[in-house]
């Protein structure tokens, strides 16, 4: 995944590739790449919400990962939430 910018939105899975602390995989949305954190050469800060199976936000993580060890998914799509009126009818 070097060869691409991390960007807000990307759905990533992360197991022990991107860092020995997933030893149980989890996938998240990207909030941000925290390029103000220094780093070790090829690892990076991103801030992220943790996904649960329905890829619904469960958790806001700050994670340090390696680049190379991301796995990009294909966004899951959203619901988009119902449409109000703008005048609701009222039922006396």
């Amino acid at each position: 995944m070097t060869a691409r910018p991390i960007h807000p939105g990307d759905v990533l899975h992360l197991t022990r590739a991107a860092s020995p602390q997933f030893v149980k995989p989890i996938t998240v949305r990207v909030i941000r790449e925290m390029k103000n954190q220094h780093t070790y050469h090829g690892w990076t800060w991103i801030e992220a919400y943790e996904l649960n199976a329905a890829g619904d936000a469960v958790a806001k993580r700050e994670l340090f990962v390696l680049r190379e060890g991301l796995h990009r998914l294909a966004a899951a799509p959203r619901q988009a939430a119902p449409v109000r009126s703008a005048n609701p009818t009222r039922v006396s």
